[in-house]
């Protein structure tokens, strides 16, 4: 029997929801890890005691990203619908959800982390978007990049495909806290800066800090997911660079 790609449960008392990546090394986002995630935020959104969440993950790796084959055309439109929509759950649930990252922390990964409210991570992590390696872009990444790191760093990540260190994401305000052990340092913000509040009153602050970045979010994410389907996915250089790296070859452009 094929193990659950996420582990899910409840501690401080049902204040805390635990959500741990189990798919290790590469803690691949795919169909099943997005469905176990979705399922997992649903089933919690009206937890009335619940103040917070927490991601992080087994293994050395937080997430390599999507999956690759998932990206093909015959199958990206139903990957970007359930990624999509997962995301904009996150983006709108009840209470805060903190992320904790070691190692890489790619594509579909950093994506899913910048729609959490903070993230901590360990001086061995990289955070990177790939995806134009491909000839591909990263849709939810250039909606909820920006409005952490700024214009101008969001567009170098996205253009470049290259990744940066922990410090750097951290002198960027990507990271909110480096630490050995950023699981240890997440479970300490949550018992000292959120467990001694009201959990319904914290919910509110959440809604009134985060909600015109989670309508326009929406919004956004509508629009580049046309973007990539109705254009990007079009062209063939897209195709040839998924094939490619599939294949494990170089690609060959035709800039077209």
């Amino acid at each position: 029997m094929t193990e659950a790609p996420l582990k899910v449960w409840l501690e401080r008392e049902g204040r805390l929801l635990r959500l741990r990546l189990a798919r290790p090394k590469a803690n691949v986002l795919d169909a099943p890890m997005i469905a176990a995630l979705d399922a997992a935020f649903s089933a919690h959104t009206h937890s009335g005691g619940l103040v917070a969440a927490l991601i992080d993950h087994e293994g050395p790796h937080f997430s390599f990203g999507a999956s690759v084959e998932e990206h093909l055309p015959e199958r990206c439109a139903a990957m970007l619908a359930s990624f999509h929509a997962l995301l904009i759950r996150m983006l709108g649930w009840p209470r805060p959800i903190l992320v904790a990252a070691r190692g890489q922390c790619l594509g579909g990964g950093l994506e899913l982390a910048c729609a959490g409210s903070l993230l901590f991570a360990a001086p061995d992590a990289h955070f990177g978007q790939p995806e134009i390696k491909l000839a591909v872009f990263a849709p939810a990444a250039s909606v909820l990049l920006a409005p952490r790191i700024g214009q101008a760093r969001a567009e170098d990540l996205l253009l470049s495909g290259r990744s940066i260190d922990a410090a750097t994401a951290h002198a960027w305000g990507l990271v909110n806290t480096l630490s050995d052990d950023p699981q240890a340092a997440a479970l300490a913000y949550f018992e000292r800066e959120l467990a001694p509040h009201s959990a319904s009153s914290l919910g509110y602050a959440l809604r009134a800090a985060r909600g015109a970045h989670a309508a326009q979010a929406r919004e956004r994410l509508a629009e580049v997911e046309r973007l990539y389907l109705e254009g990007l996915m079009k062209t063939r250089d897209a195709a040839e660079g998924l094939d490619a790296f599939l294949a494990k070859r170089t690609a060959k452009w035709e800039n077209r």
